[in-house]
């Protein structure tokens, strides 16, 4: 039997570990332990067939060749969609709008995410800069949310002392399709008339995706990045957001039933 090497499984069990704990004490780090498994999986494959090979010689290289080809292609799939979705986050900000959506994302009891708060100065710092804008905050209240995204938005907005009547809320919304489509709704509401063209504002790794649903819509997309201040936490959410656009491309049809 072939020799077996501890350094890979110490590897392994450090992939496991790590795994883990972004898992179950890290909030919202579920993606990166799910890609820590697939690794610890792929190197406990080689490891294992490769103990097996004087055993089976016929059998596991053919196992092993088809395995490598499906990885190679898997790799070359998300490095791919993973640039398609880095080129779209540096979105088009200089181009005018009249209306800017900014999209939600998580309350927690004691205040607005990280993530809400990198949108909540992204929108800041771009209404600053372009006076004449009005936006949109769009984001209801989840079951676990203490208030609704939208109000969190705009409180802490009107804080920061952009004017009220610049900032219209939309707080039913749950998905981005909804925070979309209803933000639409509002404008027309408001304004009569249904918008050609939308600044959509969220965090840059998100604007590939929130493109796709804006176009949906039958309206042109503007994308304005809110830049990801936690370096961990934009790692995490750039390979997660893979998983999100091949969502789309198979199932995005689904959401025309909304």
């Amino acid at each position: 039997m072939k020799h077996i090497h501890l350094l890979p499984w110490l590897l392994i069990g450090a992939l496991c570990a790590a795994a883990f704990y972004l898992r179950f004490v890290l909030w919202g780090y579920s993606f990166s332990a799910l890609v820590c498994c697939c690794l610890a999986g792929i190197i406990a494959f080689y490891e294992v067939t490769g103990i097996l090979l004087p055993r089976f010689p016929a059998a596991v290289p053919m196992i092993r060749r088809v395995f490598t080809v499906c990885l190679a292609i898997g790799i070359a799939v998300v490095t791919v969609t993973e640039g398609i979705i880095i080129k779209a986050s540096f979105g088009s900000p200089e181009e005018d709008v009249d209306y800017l959506v900014v999209l939600g994302a998580k309350v927690r009891v004691t205040g607005p995410s990280a993530s809400l708060w990198d949108r909540i100065y992204g929108a800041y710092d771009y209404l600053a800069a372009h006076p004449d804008v009005i936006a949109v905050v769009s984001g209801g209240q989840g079951g676990d949310e203490p208030i609704p995204e939208a109000w969190s938005m705009y409180e802490n907005l009107v804080n920061m002392g952009i004017d009220p009547e610049r900032i219209w809320m939309e707080d039913r919304a749950t998905s981005t399709w909804e925070n979309l489509h209803f933000s639409l709704d509002l404008i027309e509401e408001k304004t009569g008339k249904r918008p050609e063209k939308i600044g959509v504002l969220s965090s840059e790794y998100h604007l590939y995706r929130a493109g796709l649903f804006t176009k949906a819509c039958g309206v042109k997309f503007v994308g304005v990045p809110a830049k990801t201040s936690r370096v961990t936490q934009k790692i995490n959410h750039f390979m997660r957001e893979v998983a999100g656009v091949w969502h789309y491309w198979l199932l995005g049809g689904q959401y025309d039933t909304l």
